[in-house]
């Protein structure tokens, strides 16, 4: 007799519901599970990236040499609130948007480049 009910009771459990009514939380638990999932391998390392890039354009300076997303090489001449003047050559300045900045020269770059991003 325990087989059967045992085999019962799996049979309500496999079809969602229990004998108590918790067929909500049989079905939001799985749910849960995927939600977590996707912060701890998605949204988490999402953040932290972005927090590395606001930190680091946080820290530059005039006289640091770097390089832009798009590939251009210079030396910051002058810091704004959301640009920077960079001399790319003598008596050639440009002005570009400080979220431009992919890295400093000769190290691991903190953004991806332009043309990472066209070849993914």
């Amino acid at each position: 007799m325990t087989i059967s009910l045992s085999r019962a009771i799996g049979s309500v459990f496999a079809m969602g519901a229990t004998p108590d009514g918790g067929s909500f939380l049989v079905q939001l638990v799985p749910f849960a599970i995927v939600l977590a999932i996707f912060y701890f391998i998605i949204l988490m390392p999402m953040r932290k990236k972005q927090q590395k890039v606001a930190d680091f354009l946080e820290s530059l300076k005039v006289n640091d040499r770097i390089v832009t997303t798009g590939g251009i090489y210079g030396q910051i001449t002058r810091l704004g609130d959301q640009t920077v003047q960079i001399q790319i050559a003598d008596k050639v300045k440009i002005e570009v948007a400080k979220a431009a900045i992919g890295g400093l020269q000769g190290q691991e770059p903190v953004q991806e480049m332009a043309g990472e991003r066209a070849s993914q």
